[in-house]
């Protein structure tokens, strides 16, 4: 199976690296054919231009900027997502990579005014992610993420696995809890 890793954290230190590379690490032991997109690595520009507004939904010139993410997802049977939660939503290199490579005719169709999926190839689905504060808090705040992933981008590929594995209160998360989750997520790698 060929997965896309979409990672969105600038620090390699960072817990958010450990996780990354368990689940790098954990695939590519399967045998899955992994491409490890380190968008801060790689130097992706998450701010949309004026010329990527205005081609937005001009199909297929709209894709000319961004066609090698493109193609990269477009060859994906599994999407990936790791990534910490700031301020309630995305690290803007992710969030923005949302804006620019979901488009149009990437990865949805509009037929008669309605959204239709146009990533049906991705039969897996998995975001990991670690949040600052308690669970209690980012339900109360409505927990964009888990919305933004469970929905929206679920409603786009309209996956078989759908997994969201969330480290909450990180701030205060022991070294013993961080291992838990570390070994959590080599679990669902493993069992995806």
């Amino acid at each position: 199976m060929k997965a896309l890793v979409l990672f969105a954290h600038p620090c390699p230190e960072s817990f958010a690296a450990a996780l990354h590379g368990t689940i790098v690490d954990t695939l590519n032991g399967r045998g899955w054919d992994v491409d490890d997109c380190d968008l801060n690595r790689e130097g992706f520009d998450p701010v949309m231009s004026e010329e990527d507004r205005r081609t937005y939904h001009d199909i297929p010139e709209n894709k000319a900027r961004v066609s090698g993410y493109v193609d990269r997802l477009m060859a994906a049977e599994a999407l990936i997502l790791s990534f910490p939660v700031w301020n309630f939503g995305y690290p803007a290199i992710l969030k923005g990579f949302f804006d620019k490579v979901f488009l149009p005719g990437v990865s949805f169709r509009l037929e008669e005014g309605k959204v239709v999926p146009n990533l049906t190839h991705i039969k897996k689905l998995v975001a990991v992610t670690t949040y600052g504060g308690t669970r209690w808090r980012a339900f109360t705040a409505g927990d964009p993420p888990r919305r933004s992933v469970t929905r929206a981008v679920w409603h786009t590929t309209r996956p078989d696995t759908m997994r969201y594995l969330a480290l909450y209160d990180m701030n205060r998360a022991t070294q013993e809890k961080r291992q838990a989750f570390l070994g959590k997520v080599k679990r669902e790698m493993e069992a995806l």
